[in-house]
């Protein structure tokens, strides 16, 4: 059990029956009345964000995330098989658990993957990936003062924009969180 007054950003918590990771947190001591932590917390499972406000000596169940690196073998239809590197165990994922975070990642690349009590509700990309661009139009040199982008699709088939000295056949480097580019490698 955590009290409301212990509260850090990051920690995950049970509450209403939901799995929720604390974003922001301010302890608010007004001048008439009680205090109280007022937080904002992210449901890991479905994403959604609210604001909650806790009395300092309430008491939440601490929710325990397990993240463990398996890697990604392939995809079959709507499931998604990950491999345990240390057992050689293999699990199959649901497409509705996996979501959008998959689209910069190659087969055989390292993922954590997020679970509370056995079911997995997320899986996390690497920071960066390096892939290679199969699709791009040729940049055109013209009155641009700084930072001109064009559309490109990498080996995953995911769009990414690049700038204009980006050819089709290079490698760049993608950071995942945001799918913006990074640099050519």
């Amino acid at each position: 059990m955590i009290s409301a007054g212990d509260f850090r950003n990051g920690v995950t918590i049970e509450f209403e029956g939901n799995i929720y990771q604390i974003i922001e947190f301010q302890h608010v001591k007004p001048g008439k009345g009680a205090a109280f932590v007022r937080t904002k917390l992210k449901n890991i499972k479905s994403g959604g964000v609210v604001e909650k406000s806790f009395r300092p000596t309430e008491k939440c169940e601490k929710a325990h995330i397990e993240r463990k690196d398996m890697q990604y073998l392939y995809n079959d239809g709507d499931l998604y098989y990950f491999m345990d590197p240390e057992t050689y165990d293999q699990i199959p994922i649901s497409s509705a658990a996996i979501g959008d975070s998959l689209k910069f990642v190659k087969e055989n690349e390292m993922c954590k993957i997020c679970s509370h009590n056995g079911n997995v509700f997320a899986v996390e990309p690497p920071l960066f990936v390096e892939l290679v661009i199969t699709e791009c139009e040729p940049g055109v040199k013209g009155d641009t003062a700084t930072g001109a982008t064009k559309p490109c699709t990498v080996e995953t088939g995911a769009q990414v924009s690049v700038p204009l000295f980006v050819n089709e056949g290079d490698t760049i480097k993608i950071d995942t969180r945001t799918g913006e580019y990074l640099s050519r490698v």
